[in-house]
Parts: C-alpha cells; structure tokens; sequence
C-alpha cells in the first residue's frame, strides 16, 4: 500500500486529505453546537501536522452525519474547524462550501503550512451517488484543488465514495499515518494474534454483526457476547427473555453459531445474570437477575434487559486479563445512562489491566470509554472506525484501501 513517503517532497505542493471527522454533536442550552467526543479530530492531526511540517498546503475533507445531498447547518464542519484550530494550535480556515469560488479562492491563497477545512462532502449529492458518473465528476472538482492525496479516513474506507475512491484515482494517492496504523492493527488481529485471543462483542443488534462472528469463530479462542445482541442468545438457548430486544429473525443463525464454536472448541461465553429495568430510562426502577430467568424479576414479561450483570462482568473481566489479544466492539449496555453502564465500565477497566494487546473497536465502544472516563493511552489502541474495523475482520476488501495498492 502506498503511503506518505511514496509521494516525495510536498513542500509547496497542495495536498487534499481525505480524513474521518464524523464527530458526535449536540445541542447546549443556549443552542451552540457542541462537540461531544473530540477523539476523530485529534486522531488525524498527526497525518495533518507531518504535512505541515514538511511546507504542504493542507486541504482538509470530510463528511459530517447523513445530510441529504444538500447544505444543512445542523452538519456543519465549522465547529470542528474550530475544535481543531484550538488541538493543532494553529489556525484552521474554513469555507462554507464544498466546492465552487469560494472554496477555490481559499485553496489558491494557502500559503505552504496552512491549513483549510472544507465544508461537509455529503452537502454535494456526488459524493455518495450510486452512480459511478456523478461519483468521478464530484471527485474531479476536488481533484482540480490539489496535487496529490491522502487517504486518511479510516472510518469511510469500507465505502466507494467520490472523495475515498475515485478522487485517490485521479490524482498521486497515498495512506496517511492514520490508515497505516489502523491497518498494521487489523493484520495484527487477523493474523498475528498472540494466544490466548479473546472477543468482545456487544451492541445492539446480532444482525450488525453476522459476518464478523462468522469469520472470528474460526480464529479466536473465546467470545464473550454482551449488549443487546446477547438476549437474541440467550433466546436461541430456549430462555424467555422478557420485552428485551430480541431479533427472532436471527436465532437459526444464532443456534448455528453455537454449534459451530462448540464443534471448534471455541468458547462462547454469555452473561449468567443481567440488570432488567421496567422501561427504558436513565430513572427506571430495575433488578439484577439470572440471565435464565429474566421474566422473575419484578417486572415479569415487560421487564427489559439493559446491562450485564455485575458477576457477568467480572467474569467477562477474567477472560480479558487473561488474553494475551484482545478486541473489544460494542457496549455491554446502556452505557450513557449510569444505572446500566457498569458492565461497559467493567470491560473497559479490565482491558486497561492486561499485559495483552487490546483493541477498541471504534464507534459506541470509543465513545463509551472516553464517556466513562478512561483515557485513549489507557488501551493499545482505539480505532478510529467502527464499520471499516469490522468489515476488515469479515474478510471483506475495503475499496479505499484497494485503490490505494
């Protein structure tokens, strides 16, 4: 894969880089956005300030959200201009369009070490157009921006989109320090695995999941299976389990993979007790109970699972500091609600324990360690995509890093 030092000397050369800035955002109370997990910023300012330092005109792009092909303020990149002018220390420009004079005007007065951040590619239908055409032509008025590439989004290279694949086609492309790291990890996890190699795997929904369960059963000595997910187990195993999320559709495919990891000698390990709630809010009343028996809790059938349970996750907790390998995608719960996020916080806390190499797998489980306190340093490393990261371990090929061999 090409990288940065395949690009020879940028000094006065315009470099457009593709990075991942899809931060979370909210609303104050005085109605200022505000950005609520700043980790994608600082984790593409070392591509950016190495470009910087060797006298390259920094072009920044990014999406924000899934706006519809058109401006919308509440996707505006402008607070992460911001954001990242105070974590670069150095100013940031920014222009309110993706492409046309404006954002041409502020490209051609760049001065060498300068940086500018256009306005959110998804504002421009061309960017995520199913149809190659409109694809290339948005990439091509990017392109006409600079003089070279850098692939720098690791979150967005499971995606064929203008500014991650045709745009590397058009002008000299490279991997940013950014998409390297991320992908000596990922080989490290699929090939390199020190033993004993456990998985985590929580969230919401088995279904988001299918072809990374499929592909790690073949290669891992445990799975640990918490979140939502765990109770469409839990009723392949023949357990009520109450008005949790349940996805029914799944549970052949569940039972098949039970099979499978007991005929591997793989280790499923599911949580023997969980906190159930009488609804799904921060204040509800709840209970912890066997995982075998949800519907005894206080609540009977209409009780709804929420969290592991604290033997479940001290258990899961063992398992971790135990591995020499560890990956970690999905909460154990509810994490953003203190009543059920001390499953998540149990995990997180025992992969900062281990000796092993553990891997948080971006998305919900970035922002949760972060949301519970514990720092990025904490962890081997914290990917930085979420989607990408786990279509890589399906096996899949990612076609922004294809373009770039």
């Amino acid at each position: 894969m090409r990288t940065l030092d395949t690009l020879g000397p940028l000094a006065s050369r315009t470099v457009i880089v593709r990075s991942d800035l899809n931060v979370p955002l909210a609303t104050t109370a005085n109605g200022d956005t505000e950005i609520t997990d700043d980790g994608r910023i600082r984790a593409s300012l070392t591509t950016i300030r190495e470009l910087r330092a060797s006298g390259a005109k920094v072009v920044v792009i990014s999406h924000l959200g899934r706006p519809e092909g058109a401006p919308d303020e509440r996707y505006s990149l402008r607070p992460v201009a911001v954001r990242m002018s105070e974590l670069l220390g150095a100013e940031v420009g920014f222009v309110d369009e993706t492409v046309g004079e404006a954002a041409s005007a502020a490209v051609a007065a760049l001065g060498d070490g300068d940086v500018l951040l256009l306005e959110n590619l998804r504002f421009n239908p061309g960017e995520t157009s199913k149809d190659e055409t409109e694809r290339r032509a948005f990439a091509s008025q990017l392109a006409a921006f600079g003089d070279a590439c850098v692939s720098d989004g690791f979150g967005v290279v499971h995606r064929k989109q203008a500014s991650v694949y045709e745009l590397a086609q058009l002008l000299p492309s490279a991997a940013g320090r950014l998409v390297a790291a991320e992908l000596e990890v990922l080989e490290r996890l699929t090939e390199k695995a020190e033993r004993p190699y456990s998985v985590v795997l929580g969230g919401s929904k088995v279904s988001d999941k299918l072809g990374v369960i499929a592909h790690l059963i073949e290669r891992v000595d445990t799975l640990l299976i918490g979140g939502g997910m765990v109770f469409t187990f839990l009723a392949a195993q023949g357990h009520a389990v109450g008005s949790s999320l349940l996805e029914e559709d799944q549970l052949d495919t569940v039972r098949g993979y039970l099979a499978s990891a007991a005929e591997r000698g793989v280790r499923i390990v599911l949580p023997t007790d969980i906190v159930v709630a009488a609804a799904f809010a921060a204040d509800a009343d709840h209970e912890v109970v066997p995982a075998d028996a949800i519907e005894s809790s206080s609540f009977g059938a209409a009780g709804l699972g929420l969290d592991i349970g604290p033997d479940s996750a001290e258990a899961f907790a063992e398992v971790i500091r135990a591995s020499a390998t560890v990956f970690w995608n999905g909460p154990m719960g509810v994490f953003e609600m203190a009543a059920f996020a001390e499953g998540t916080r149990t995990v997180a806390g025992a992969l900062t324990d281990t000796d092993g190499f553990t891997v948080v797998g971006g998305g919900d489980s970035a922002a949760a360690v972060r949301a519970l306190g514990f720092a990025d340093e904490d962890f081997g490393h914290i990917s930085t995509g979420g989607g990408a990261s786990l279509e890589f371990l399906e096996g899949k090929s990612l076609p922004g890093l294809e373009v770039l061999v």
